[in-house]
């Protein structure tokens, strides 16, 4: 399944000083993983955003958010924000940095 590359590079300029970074094809897409644990990743033209569970009402606030729902199931803790959402640089940061600080809140993998 393809994916948006130029999204991608954005996310990934945003994660490069990250220790333990690592690029993953998972859910169709490319996902990133900092320290082991999955932090945003793109599938098709969406950020999917781990936000968690305590953070996961509030990420859903953002009228460019929706629940993930990859399998038909949605996932708790976990979002899709929309090219809307992410189209300037300010927002796409701000949401890779949400996936960020809620991986870097796990343990190491």
């Amino acid at each position: 399944m393809a994916y948006d590359q130029n999204l991608a590079d954005r996310v990934l300029e945003r994660l490069l000083s990250q220790p333990g970074l690592e690029e993953k094809a998972m859910f169709g897409g490319v996902s990133f993983m900092v320290q082991g644990n999955f932090a945003c990743g793109v599938v098709k033209d969406d950020l999917c955003v781990r936000v968690g569970k305590d953070a996961y009402d509030d990420a859903l606030a953002s009228p460019d958010a929706r629940p993930m729902d990859f399998t038909g199931k949605p996932m708790t803790g976990w979002v899709f924000v929309s090219p809307s959402g992410i189209a300037d640089d300010e927002t796409l940061h701000t949401w890779v940095d949400r996936g960020l600080s809620y991986a870097l809140s796990l343990p190491p993998k």
